[in-house]
């Protein structure tokens, strides 16, 4: 590429859009947020390395297997059953290390003592493999093999305890932040288009357009949604996808009033009847030069919408109306808290979970609302 065509590249970012960053950068608590959000976000998506009741990678007789992605039943490493190897089994684990050991089933301590000793097992040599765990040896649907009664407290094995069918609450967690903010940020997304598109087509034509949309609008928006989710659970069944659909379904208003009232305000601008007057299409205008304009408006409500969807995903968990019990809902987390007062570690954790979660993406939006006001960006 020659010096010119570099220096005549277009920018990733238009100048409007650069000054909108600049303004989001001197914000230093919404870009500290940003970067923290993302860390988290990026961890969670993770999760199977983070949290799992897998090896993330073993070594048995010199070959390398990687438990998280494949099935290997027992058989594969010298076991007798057919079926998936359970590898947080001490005797599981001794005939991976001992290469196949059958011993195993039988006295595992004392093959693995001795292996640790002196490298070899029964007096045999043997080709010494071994498990790299991740960092929480548990997966959100992991019954923990811990003494006494659900839900038991926090201790060396198990960070923030376990929860009333002893499921690791650390791994929950991971697994239950992960699935808030990709519901979230699904629902939002969905919503956002159908409501954006929706309020600019009844903003933009109005008249009878608009009058006969509006009273659509004010039919949907009356329909009591916790009956109609309550009525398709019973029907299909209880599930993420359902959910995601729902929520969407009777969602999407929220943004229709906002759009619609700045494309009212701007459709009888000079520069809309001169475009107009020039042959432009409806969509063009609509969407290349009233959209940016509405946009300030829109970005202003979108954290209302982004929290307000976490706090209709934890509120149905709560109520029971939500995703299956076995799911890793943070709202089923509280729940539990609820039910077991005498487990405040369940409480705490709960709480302290939403109130990151919900602090972030608050400074964040807020931030973003400010890079896009007019009157920080063409000062």
């Amino acid at each position: 590429m020659t010096e010119l065509e570099q220096g005549t590249r277009r920018p990733w970012l238009s100048p409007l859009n650069q000054r909108r960053w600049r303004n989001f950068r001197r914000n230093r608590r919404a870009l500290w947020s940003l970067w923290i959000f993302c860390v988290l976000f990026g961890l969670s998506l993770f999760a199977e390395f983070l949290a799992n009741d897998k090896p993330i990678l073993l070594r048995h007789k010199g070959e390398y297997y990687m438990p998280i992605f494949n099935f290997y039943p027992e058989t594969t490493f010298g076991g007798d059953l057919p079926i998936e190897a359970q590898y947080q089994y001490e005797d599981i684990a001794c005939l991976i290390i001992s290469g196949g050991v059958i011993d195993c089933y039988d006295d595992p301590e004392g093959i693995l003592a001795e292996i640790e000793e002196s490298g070899t097992a029964l007096g045999q040599p043997v080709d010494k493999g071994w498990l790299i765990w991740p960092l929480v040896p548990y997966r959100y649907d992991t019954i923990v093999d811990v003494q006494g009664v659900a839900p038991s407290a926090p201790n060396a094995h198990n960070w923030l305890g376990t929860d009333d069918t002893k499921r690791d609450v650390v791994a929950r967690v991971i697994y239950g932040f992960r699935l808030s903010i990709m519901f979230t940020l699904i629902v939002t997304a969905a919503g956002s288009v159908i409501g954006i598109i929706a309020g600019a087509v009844q903003g933009y034509f109005g008249g009878w357009l608009d009058l006969v949309f509006q009273r659509l609008l004010e039919i949907w928006s009356s329909t009591p949604s916790l009956y109609v989710i309550i009525i398709m659970f019973a029907i299909f069944g209880r599930s993420f996808w359902m959910l995601v659909f729902l929520t969407v379904l009777f969602g999407w208003p929220a943004l229709v009033g906002v759009v619609r009232a700045e494309f009212l305000r701007a459709r009888n601008f000079e520069y809309v009847r001169a475009a107009q007057a020039l042959g432009v299409s409806n969509r063009t205008i609509m969407f290349r030069h009233l959209l940016p304009n509405a946009m300030v408006a829109t970005v202003t409500f979108l954290p209302f919408i982004i929290t307000g969807t976490i706090a209709t995903l934890a509120g149905l968990d709560f109520l029971g109306y939500g995703l299956p019990s076995s799911a890793p809902s943070l709202g089923e987390l509280t729940l539990q808290a609820k039910q077991n007062l005498q487990a405040p570690w369940l409480g705490f954790t709960a709480f302290f979970t939403f109130a990151i979660m919900l602090t972030l993406l608050i400074f964040i939006f807020e931030g973003v609302r400010d890079a896009f006001d007019p009157r920080k960006t063409f000062t």
